[in-house]
């Protein structure tokens, strides 16, 4: 069998290429994949899917399943209809089921369980996200590497940073913190005041850019006075950082190029867009936007320049971060865990207990689809032609179809079904994917890049209406002092939030007093989980760890949104931790 060329279609900031042969995924040896698949994508196949489509727990044909989707969606209203689509797999083509939802009238959700306060504040300060692609972080001579853990969520990222200085500012000791040049292990939720203050002393120390602030961002002495209402001796305190610290940072980073990349931990709080803002000005006032080799990297937007064909626009959308599944007659689930992944689980779990007809269709057995009343199970990547963009660089990836598989159905497939059930419009799949690779242009190195973006972003000034970055004039200068301990929601090495191989574990510093294998009552206002403790001093002691896509981690956090971007707020609840 020939090689065949793809991608892999996890959300994940490395969007690696792949090749497929002999019926072995390989990794791309040229680009930044270098040869080496991360431990999801190396045992991708060994992850047991879906075959089989259910109706009220027993095996149907594929074409039964349709039948009854169809039927559920004929005895709806179309507003009782909610289609509730995840980003487990981030091509392009999946959002072709909204076309058909929107334009048979169904509700439709807006917001992210993800990083969206992260990136409200970063179009509130610079008008746009646009993309830190990693080939810009790997001309750096400083990497800040700010709630992120590369270890974990972008493994190729590591070969790009040796010989470099590293700096991590995280509340745990991750792998990268261990091999840094300095480590911050800041207090969780003091990321802003800790942001202010290096700005406030960088100013103090004569580090500042001069010339470009004064082009680009003109009101810096505003800015300037706002972190000088910060107690410095208080915040340093309650952070649980240094001056000293901070000195070292401002030496470590003097006349460098300096990278700060940061992860989506920092904003999982109702200020969340602040937070990240203040990172921003940091970096702006350091003068490092639209220079090589410098930038403030987070998740940009994988779909700039890039249009949708599809019809998008709903009549209604509800939050995918508190969505009320009760008032719905029938719920379409695409791609996605709520019953696991929203926050507030035990608050899903009665609601959606309370709807009709529960539509699961995906890859993996989960607790939604234990309780779906129709089942019917999605291709593979290797089972269906794609494109995809990614969050992380500005590389365009064409998902070529590798096997024939009589499992499951595409995304495509289902939606033509439907709207050929629903004498809706839909062009045929080549259409769709054409159009998307058109936003994409081989460049000189052999890379399929989408066309009009900036390889250094922000050459020309920020896209605000002045093309100037706009500071915070405002902030909540106080921190919330709580004798409960903070939580910490990072990914796990071994899952994909409730993808592949989930922990089952809440980890605790030794001197909480716990032991090994005890079972404890985790408990905040939202509710509470019981799970086995394993020791880990690489934590702080006024934080509680429980990754991500752990069953029940849910059931403490809160259904409350960030102040600005819709987003989910995993750690802003603060809990307790009792010996059962």
């Amino acid at each position: 069998m020939s090689e065949t060329l793809t991608a892999c279609p996890l959300d994940c900031y490395d969007a690696c290429g792949i090749s497929y042969e002999n019926g072995k995924i390989k990794a791309f040896k040229s680009g930044h994949t270098n040869g080496f698949l991360c431990p999801h994508m190396n045992h991708y196949e060994k992850h047991e899917i879906i075959n089989l489509p259910r109706y009220k727990g027993k095996e149907i044909t594929l074409e039964g399943a349709l039948i009854h989707l169809a039927q559920m969606l004929r005895e709806s209203e179309p507003k009782s209809v909610l289609h509730y689509r995840g980003s487990g797999n981030f091509a392009l083509m999946q959002e072709v089921s909204d076309h058909f939802f929107a334009s048979y009238g169904a509700t439709l959700t807006e917001g992210t369980l993800c990083d969206g306060a992260g990136e409200a504040g970063i179009v509130e300060g610079r008008g746009s996200n646009k993309n830190m692609p990693i080939s810009e972080i790997e001309k750096s001579e400083v990497v800040i590497f700010w709630g992120r853990n590369p270890h974990t969520t972008s493994s190729h990222l590591l070969p790009l940073i040796k010989d470099k200085t590293i700096i991590v500012i995280d509340p745990v000791k991750t792998k990268i913190a261990k091999m840094a040049d300095l480590h911050l292990q800041v207090k969780p939720k003091g990321d802003l005041h800790l942001a202010m203050l290096l700005s406030r002393f960088l100013h103090i120390d004569h580090g500042c850019d001069i010339e470009y602030l004064q082009e680009h961002a003109s009101e810096f002495e505003e800015f300037y006075e706002l972190t000088q209402t910060i107690r410095i001796k208080a915040t340093l305190e309650e952070i649980d950082v240094t001056l000293g610290q901070i000195g070292k940072v401002l030496e470590l980073i003097k006349d460098k190029r300096v990278a700060i990349v940061c992860g989506v931990g920092i904003q999982k709080y109702r200020d969340g867009a602040e937070i990240m803002r203040a990172i921003d000005a940091f970096g702006v006032m350091l003068g490092l936007f639209g220079k090589e080799g410098c930038g403030v990297a987070y998740l940009g937007s994988s779909r700039e320049h890039i249009s949708s064909p599809f019809n998008t626009n709903a009549k209604q959308r509800v939050s995918k971060v508190n969505t009320e599944f009760s008032n719905f007659k029938t719920v379409f689930i695409q791609g996605a865990n709520p019953l696991s992944q929203m926050p507030d689980s035990l608050r899903v779990k009665e609601s959606i207990s309370k709807v009709e007809n529960v539509v699961y269709f995906g890859l993996y057995e989960n607790e939604t689809s234990e309780i779906a009343d129709l089942v019917i199970p999605a291709k593979s990547f290797l089972h269906k032609d794609d494109v995809r963009t990614s969050y992380s660089h500005n590389a365009m990836m064409f998902m070529n179809k590798v096997q024939d598989s009589d499992a499951g159905i595409s995304e495509y497939e289902l939606s033509s079904y439907l709207c050929k059930y629903f004498n809706i419009d839909i062009e045929g799949e080549e259409f769709y994917l054409n159009h998307f690779k058109s936003f994409g242009a081989e460049q000189d190195d052999g890379i399929r890049r989408v066309k009009n973006r900036e390889e250094i972003p922000y050459q020309d000034g920020f896209d605000t209406d002045d093309g100037e970055f706009l500071f915070l004039d405002e902030f909540e200068t106080n921190l919330e002092k709580s004798d409960k301990l903070h939580l910490i929601t990072s990914k796990s090495l071994t899952s994909l939030n409730s993808q592949f191989n989930r922990e089952s574990n809440v980890y605790l510093n030794s001197s909480l007093g716990f032991k090994d294998d005890e079972l404890v009552k985790i408990t905040s206002d939202n509710g509470s989980v019981e799970l086995k403790v394993k020791l880990n001093d690489d934590l702080r002691d006024d934080c509680v760890l429980i990754f991500s896509g752990t069953k029940g981690v849910n059931n403490l956090t809160s259904s409350k949104h960030s102040y600005e971007g819709k987003s989910a707020i995993y750690q802003e609840n603060r809990v307790n931790v009792s010996k059962v």
